[in-house]
C-alpha cells in the first residue's frame, strides 16, 4: 500500500499538522485503524497531564524470606506468606 503525507487539524488547538506516510505505515503495522486528533504538541501535552495525574504507587519495605535482603514491594505483606525480593522472586518464576 502507497502512502502519502496528509495535512490534519488537532482536536484541541486546531492546527494544521502533516501525518507522514511513514506514521501511516507504523500506523498500519500496528493494527490502528483511526487517524491521530491530535497533533505531536497536543499528544504530547495529553500524555504528560496523563502520567502526571497518576498517583504514585504506595510502596512497602521487606526483609526477603529467602535471602535476608531488604527491598520494597508494591502491597502491603499480610505476613501470613513469605515475601521474596525483587532476585529471589524473578529466580522462582518459571521462564
Amino acid at each position: 500500500m502507497d502512502f502519502q503525507d496528509k495535512t490534519l487539524v488537532c482536536r484541541d488547538c486546531g492546527k494544521d499538522f502533516v501525518w507522514t506516510a511513514s506514521e501511516q505505515k507504523f500506523y498500519k503495522e500496528k493494527g490502528f485503524e483511526n487517524e491521530p486528533v491530535r497533533c505531536p504538541d497536543c499528544r504530547a501535552l495529553k500524555k504528560q497531564r496523563m502520567n502526571g495525574d497518576r498517583p504514585q504507587r504506595q510502596m512497602f519495605e521487606i526483609t526477603c524470606a529467602e535471602c535476608g535482603k531488604t527491598d520494597t514491594v508494591p502491597f502491603k505483606p499480610k505476613g501470613d506468606r513469605p515475601v521474596l525480593c525483587r532476585d529471589c522472586f524473578r529466580k522462582q518464576r518459571p521462564a
